[in-house]
């Protein structure tokens, strides 16, 4: 996978409904080499399946966790951007101390998550990765509606 690759999943993770029309011109290629990337990514695994995003809360009880990740030398960048192509990870975010990257993870069931963390801990560039799971939550402020 290349840079374009990891921008098309993004802007495919930000809504997968996005058409082709659209993608090519926001990556600055054609609408055939999106098609082909997309068919690509999806023939290869990478695309596993095309989902919705739902509003929080209206899950029945989804498994919810941050992975706190550590990468070898300069390579957090190119960590963060893989990371973004997991439709699981809800959030990415840097930090300082021990961990470099916080990641924001949520799936239906634990095979899922198991199945995630194994594919976050393959990703090139992880040195280590240490993971809590949300077991309950308490709003701290109101949201604004």
């Amino acid at each position: 996978m290349d840079d374009l690759d990891h921008k098309l999943l993004s802007l495919l993770r930000a809504d997968a409904r996005t058409p082709v029309s659209t993608l090519a011109p926001a990556l600055g290629v054609s609408r055939a080499t999106v098609r082909a990337r997309i068919d690509r990514l999806v023939d290869t695994g990478v695309i596993q399946g095309f989902t919705i995003v739902v509003k929080a809360g209206s899950q029945p009880n989804p498994i919810r966790a941050i992975t706190m990740v550590e990468v070898e030398g300069q390579a957090a960048d190119r960590v963060m951007q893989r990371l973004r192509g997991f439709p699981e990870v809800r959030a990415l975010h840097s930090t300082n101390g021990r961990w470099d990257i916080l990641a924001e993870i949520e799936t239906a069931t634990l095979e899922e998550f198991d199945q995630t963390l194994r594919r976050i801990r393959q990703v090139q560039g992880i040195s280590q990765t240490e993971t809590s799971l949300m077991l309950s939550s308490i709003r701290t402020r109101t949201e604004a509606a």
